[in-house]
C-alpha cells in the first residue's frame, strides 16, 4: 500500500492536472473557435476526454486517480476504499482543483485571480448535472467490479460524450465546480450557481450509490 501522503500528492496533481485541460482548452477553443461555440465545446470536450486517460492511467496507480471528492465517498461507500482517507482526499482534491484554475490562467497570460460571471442558472442545468454525476457514478462503480482495466477509458468516453448530452456540460464534480467559479472563460460558472450545481450532484450521489451496489454486488466482482 502507498503512504497516505504520497497518495494525496497525486489527487492534488491529477486534480490540478485535469482542471488545467478543462479551463486552458476551453480558453484555447474559444480564442481559435471564431465565435463558433460549439467548435469550442468540441475542442474542450476532446481535450479534457483524453487528458482524463491520460490522468488517470497515469496516477490510477497510486492513488487510485478518484479526483473527485464524490468518487472517493462513493468507492468507500462500496468498500472499495478506507472511510478515513475520504476527508483528506477531498481536501487534496480541492486544493488541487483551485491550483489548477490558477494555473491555467498564468499560462494564458490572463488575471491569476478572477471570478466568473457565466451564469448557468435553473432546474434544466441542475436536472443535467444529477445525470451527470449519477452516469459518471454508473460507469466507475460498475467498471470498477466489473472491468476494471477498462475504467480509464469508459470514464473518459463517458465525459467528453456527456460534454454534449447534458445542458450543463457535465461538471458532475463538487471540488472541479467550485475552482470553475474562480475562471472568468469559457469553462466558467457564476458563484451565484454553484449550489445548485452541488445540490444536484450530492442528491445523484446519495441516489446512485445504493442503486449501484444493489445493481452489482461485491460478490459479483469479475475483475
Amino acid at each position: 500500500m502507498i503512504d497516505l501522503p504520497r497518495r494525496l500528492a497525486a489527487e492534488l496533481a491529477g486534480t490540478a492536472a485535469l482542471v488545467v485541460a478543462v479551463v486552458g482548452s476551453g480558453i484555447m477553443a474559444e480564442r481559435l473557435a471564431g465565435g463558433n461555440v460549439a467548435i469550442a465545446l468540441l475542442a474542450n470536450a476532446i481535450a479534457t476526454g483524453g487528458a482524463l486517460v491520460a490522468l488517470i492511467l497515469t496516477f490510477g496507480p497510486v492513488s487510485g486517480a478518484h479526483f473527485n471528492p464524490l468518487v472517493s465517498i462513493a468507492l468507500a461507500a462500496h468498500r472499495e476504499f478506507a472511510w478515513r482517507d475520504v476527508v483528506a482526499y477531498a481536501c487534496a482534491q480541492l486544493a488541487g482543483a483551485i491550483a489548477g484554475v490558477l494555473a491555467a490562467h498564468a499560462m494564458f497570460a490572463l488575471a491569476v485571480l478572477q471570478w466568473s460571471a457565466k451564469a448557468r442558472p435553473g432546474m434544466a442545468l441542475m436536472g443535467s448535472e444529477f445525470i451527470a454525476t449519477f452516469g459518471l457514478l454508473a460507469v466507475i462503480l460498475v467498471g470498477v467490479r466489473l472491468r476494471a482495466p477498462s475504467v480509464p477509458y469508459a470514464v473518459a468516453a463517458y465525459i467528453t460524450g456527456a460534454y454534449w448530452f447534458t445542458a450543463s456540460t457535465a461538471f458532475a464534480n463538487p471540488v472541479v465546480t467550485i475552482a470553475r467559479a474562480l475562471t472568468d472563460t469559457f469553462a466558467g460558472i457564476s458563484p451565484g450557481d454553484v449550489a445548485g450545481f452541488l445540490l444536484a450532484q450530492a442528491v445523484a450521489a446519495a441516489l446512485a450509490i445504493p442503486f449501484l451496489d444493489w445493481l452489482v454486488p461485491a460478490g459479483e466482482r469479475k475483475g
